[in-house]
């Protein structure tokens, strides 16, 4: 064992420790990167690194649609655009049995083809569709595990964070990436509604009687929802605009739909620029802590060695495939997904490229393997987000209601590996 492969052992180590004494994973991976680095190459060129990585970051223009994506989801959050999604989808699947939890999850798709975030959809429904449900006689395992499950839908159907950061660290196409979002999102929406149907059958409250003028004087209430959507990801299919032109113009608009329809006044606008400032400068220090981490990797070679590791156990590329979705399920159990996405990508993706595999597709499976971990015990983080706001609600309840949705993402996940173009066709198609 070399000396290269001593200092990368022990800053992994090091990494952990401070991740476990609950340094900030961006610190953590900064502290790591910079004296890892220096430990290699001399204090000097690690300094140097600490000047340059920030700098890099934040006048990255293709990271600048993250604020925007950002903004444009606490926008809608505040408008009340969620609960007008939530009466609409009632209105169409209220009749058929479980009908509320079926519109949870449409809610949940709705409001996550504006948002971007997982927590953030999770949070908005908990608030709109839990009480409810209860009204309606749902069972608090069954409500709450369709809200935590529904609430994953916001890091996959775009517009997504979560692939923006991915597309960021393997520079990849992100207009690509996120077109390949689409399929997937509407596949994983079907299967949870299914999985709600077949997972509880006639336990669910019966449903109520339709009213065709009430369904469709509901779709008044989401046609802005609907411009968004086209705004923002009809340009980026059609190639009119940039995924970050997009990202701006959907945020613009998402502000003057609420301010016109009465929705949003100064101080709540205020208000919704301070709270994506926040979500961004933190979700941005991380990113800084990512490249930093990121040249110790590279001066250390690990991301090499592992490829030549994975590849000389001649497991075959879905063998060594199978193996690194089980590390991602693993670590999605036990930590962020943020958090994983970004410390594991950067090591895995040289051996997803070298064998062969379609960095667009992997990049989908990735966020996929997250949502599992977003639901997984025993982190699960839309779990927790679920408790914080219905704290009458046991942890193990809702633990118990997302199982049968674990299964179903399983299930997806072997989909989209047997058959990749589920999510390469719509990318394929664009101009």
């Amino acid at each position: 064992m070399n000396t290269a492969d001593l200092v990368a052992i022990g800053g992994f180590v090091a990494m952990f420790v401070l991740m476990g004494l609950r340094v900030p994973l961006g610190v953590s991976m900064g502290l790591v990167g910079v004296f890892g680095f220096a430990a290699m190459r001399g204090i000097s060129p690690a300094l140097n690194l600490l000047t340059t990585s920030p700098i890099r970051v934040i006048t990255d223009f293709n990271l600048t649609l993250v604020p925007f994506f950002i903004l444009m989801g606490v926008f809608a959050t505040n408008s009340g655009m969620s609960r007008e999604l939530f009466r609409t989808g009632n209105a169409w699947l209220g009749q058929f049995r479980g009908g509320l939890a079926l519109s949870t999850i449409a809610a949940c798709a709705g409001f996550a083809a504006i948002c971007g975030s997982s927590i953030a959809t999770a949070a908005t429904m908990t608030r709109v569709a839990l009480p409810e449900m209860r009204k309606a006689g749902y069972a608090d395992a069954t409500s709450t595990g369709v809200i935590a499950a529904g609430g994953t839908l916001g890091i996959l159907i775009p517009p997504s964070v979560m692939m923006v950061v991915y597309a960021f660290l393997t520079e990849t196409d992100v207009g690509q990436l996120l077109m390949a979002g689409v399929v997937p999102g509407i596949l994983a929406t079907l299967m949870y509604m299914a999985t709600v149907l077949i997972a509880h059958g006639k336990r669910l409250p019966p449903g109520t009687k339709f009213d065709l003028r009430e369904a469709l004087t509901s779709l008044r209430d989401v046609w802005a929802v609907l411009v968004l959507f086209l705004a923002v990801i009809g340009v980026i299919y059609l190639g009119v605009a940039t995924a970050t032109e997009a990202a701006a113009v959907g945020a613009m608009l998402t502000m003057i739909i609420g301010i016109l329809r009465g929705r949003l006044g100064f101080k709540l606008i205020m208000q919704s620029l301070v709270e994506s400032l926040r979500t961004s400068v933190s979700l941005f220090s991380v990113l800084i802590g990512a490249i930093l981490f990121g040249y110790f990797l590279a001066i250390t070679q690990s991301p090499q060695k592992l490829t030549a590791f994975l590849v000389g156990m001649d497991l075959g590329p879905y063998g060594t495939l199978t193996l690194i979705l089980v590390i991602f399920f693993i670590a999605g159990a036990l930590m962020d997904e943020m958090a994983m996405i970004i410390l594991l990508v950067p090591i895995v993706f040289p051996v997803i490229t070298h064998l062969g595999f379609d960095p667009i597709w992997f990049g989908v499976i990735i966020v996929v393997s997250c949502e599992l971990g977003m639901i997984t015990p025993p982190v699960g983080i839309n779990v927790f987000v679920i408790n914080s706001i219905a704290k009458d609600v046991k942890i193990t309840t809702i633990y118990g209601g997302v199982m049968p949705f674990i299964l179903t993402d399983i299930i997806r996940l072997i989909l989209l590996v047997l058959f990749p173009a589920i999510a390469l066709w719509l990318p394929t198609t664009m101009r």
